[in-house]
């Protein structure tokens, strides 16, 4: 009987004038329909980057409320999705935020930097950290502290201020303006607070020198008697993809822009979006 099977799917593949692996291809792996449907609601938090109340989660992925709902309940139970016990919208969870900082520490420039930041806090005796671009904001996805007693400490997963801090600053500086605009609009609601959520005359100019030196500054905002640097790493199309930022107490961490933290802290950034395949543009090249 098991011949007479593999006789006719023999015909068939003939007769079509394809050959077995196309066929079987075609057929296509089973998958578990439910996963799949579940996983919209996924696809709709990831592309809306917000948390939403069930009726407007529901929509964007395409089904009724009383469909999504079970679906949620599990995600939760699994920490792919969490409620706001006080809003009662669903975001990303835990588990859904690991996951992505995973994915982001398997890609290659963060592979290629890690190395890099052991060596400069080592050198200039102060933490230095990696941050990308995350579903939530700039992020901080690897750390090498100092090897002095006193350092600053920093978590995996932190998720750092636009305007306050000077990762944040770099990426306001060389993401797209709307893209920097609709984030800083979710961080102050995120945070409830009143503060500005727009690009200001006093923060564009704060950008401008940003862009100008390829380096961002900052001191005592976020945490009193702390100072940060942070150097851009771009890749072959001149795009920014991650931060390589020096913090420490304000008292030890050189301000200059052309300082013991600062000089290393932008050569080691101008060789690994070299090693990217950037190019530094001739006017900044011969200034």
């Amino acid at each position: 009987m098991g011949g007479n099977r593999h006789s006719t799917l023999s015909n068939l593949i003939d007769a079509m004038n394809i050959s077995e692996s196309e066929a079987l291809a075609a057929r296509g792996p089973r998958g578990i329909q439910s996963v799949e449907v579940g996983g919209t609601l996924l696809i709709a938090l990831a592309h809306r980057g917000r948390a939403l109340p069930l009726k407007e989660l529901a929509k964007e992925a395409g089904m009724v409320p009383a469909k999504a709902h079970p679906y949620l309940v599990s995600f939760i139970k699994i920490g792919m999705i969490e409620q706001d016990t006080a809003t009662g919208h669903y975001g990303l969870g835990p588990l859904a935020l690991q996951l992505g900082l995973i994915s982001l520490q398997q890609y290659d420039p963060i592979r290629l930097a890690t190395p890099r930041i052991e060596e400069l806090a080592a050198q200039i005796n102060h933490t230095v950290a990696i941050c990308v671009w995350g579903n939530r904001g700039p992020t901080v996805v690897r750390v090498a502290e100092a090897p002095s007693a006193v350092h600053v400490t920093m978590r995996h997963g932190t998720v750092v201020s636009l305007r306050n801090t000077a990762s944040g600053r770099l990426f306001a500086a060389y993401l797209p303006s709307d893209v920097v605009r609709q984030a800083m609009e979710q961080e102050a609601l995120a945070s409830g607070s009143k503060a500005v959520a727009a690009i200001d005359a006093e923060f564009e100019k704060t950008l401008q020198d940003t862009r100008r030196h390829r380096l961002s500054r900052i001191a005592g905002t976020v945490v009193p008697a702390l100072s940060a640097m942070a150097a851009p790493v771009f890749n072959q199309h001149g795009e920014l993809v991650l931060g390589i930022v020096a913090m420490g107490p304000g008292s030890l961490l050189d301000p200059h822009l052309d300082g013991k933290v600062a000089r290393p802290l932008r050569l080691v950034a101008d060789e690994l979006s070299r090693q990217l395949g950037w190019r530094e543009p001739m006017a900044a090249a011969t200034r």
